[in-house]
């Protein structure tokens, strides 16, 4: 009588090729899927704080903005609260995964290169005044031209940098070349703009444009030997996932890590370090005039550029505010 063997789930199957990132900031979401490092976001960390489970969390971050910024103007608080409050996250997060976390710069400074400077070594001094080395940080930074620059001076200080808001093939060139720690390339946002350009409601997982953004350039990556990690992002549905299978890093949400655990089915690789190597990959030199040449006939990169910073700055301005309302009551 032979045994049978149950199958691994999705999730299961993906942690033995692909380092599986949680992209939330829901501790609790966290500690149940096990993931090697989480990432975080204004929004993600506005959703949190509202919950009861984090108040203790969300009043020290207020009290600690009260005690820096005593005197000053409630924004200014505010904006101080913030940094503080997305430190302690992190922090927090730290004590459930055993590798990175990643906090972001105010994506208001995207286009300058000095003040993200800054605000990167602010937020690197609050984690390590707590205590916490900086090799389990990762500076999240929007991928225009000034942002990678940043990064650039950045990582040769020992700071590491996961560079966001990133789809095209131009930002990712002009990230390994300033050696940046990691890329995310967003693939359901890049699904998003095709499917409103061309009118469908939906494009099958192995045509998905955000898909075979990320596959051409972790190929290049793996081709040329460029040492920065592709962490494929922002996903729609779990078929996109199952194409990258193989990808360094996947970060994805709760609900669609769930669908993963609870899916059991076979997952082949798809993106293969060996395999790129030996694919017919022309070198492309970048530079600021290539890459704002490239970015200008990238109509997708551009706009999706353009939207991700204002989203961002809007989910900032929307914590600040609710923020602003606690430490003026």
């Amino acid at each position: 009588m032979s045994s049978q063997v149950t199958p691994l789930s999705l999730l299961e199957q993906l942690k033995t090729m692909t380092v599986v990132v949680a992209d939330t900031g829901d501790f609790h979401g966290i500690a149940r899927f096990s993931p090697r490092d989480a990432t975080t976001n204004p929004s993600l960390v506005q959703a949190a704080a509202q919950l009861p489970d984090y108040s203790d969390v969300v009043e020290g971050a207020l009290a600690q903005a009260r005690r820096e910024c005593a005197g000053r103007p409630v924004a200014e608080q505010a904006s101080a609260a913030l940094d503080q409050l997305s430190v302690e996250f992190g922090l927090r997060i730290l004590e459930l995964v055993p590798g990175r976390v990643s906090t972001e710069v105010d994506a208001r400074l995207s286009f300058d290169t000095a003040a993200t400077l800054e605000k990167a070594h602010q937020i690197i001094a609050k984690y390590e005044a707590r205590g916490q080395s900086r090799e389990r940080i990762l500076i999240k930074i929007a991928s225009t031209w000034e942002g990678i620059r940043a990064a650039e001076v950045l990582e040769r200080e020992g700071i590491h940098c996961n560079l966001t808001l990133l789809f095209g093939l131009h930002q990712a060139i002009a990230c390994a070349e300033a050696k940046v720690t990691l890329i995310s390339p967003f693939v359901g946002r890049i699904l998003d703009w095709y499917l409103k350009q061309s009118g469908r409601s939906a494009i099958p997982a192995v045509e998905d444009p955000g898909v075979r953004s990320v596959t051409e350039i972790y190929n290049y990556y793996k081709h040329f030997g460029h040492r920065t990690e592709v962490m494929g992002a922002s996903f729609r549905n779990i078929g996109e996932i199952c194409e990258l299978a193989g990808c360094d890093l996947l970060t994805i949400s709760p609900k669609l890590l769930g669908e993963l655990a609870d899916t059991k089915a076979p997952l082949p690789r798809k993106l293969d370090a060996a395999l790129a190597q030996t694919l017919p990959i022309e070198r492309i030199a970048m530079d600021e005039t290539t890459f704002r040449a490239m970015h200008a006939a990238n109509r997708m990169a551009d706009d999706k550029l353009s939207q991700g910073i204002a989203d961002f700055v809007k989910a900032q301005v929307a914590v600040e505010e609710l923020l602003g309302r606690r430490l003026a009551s």
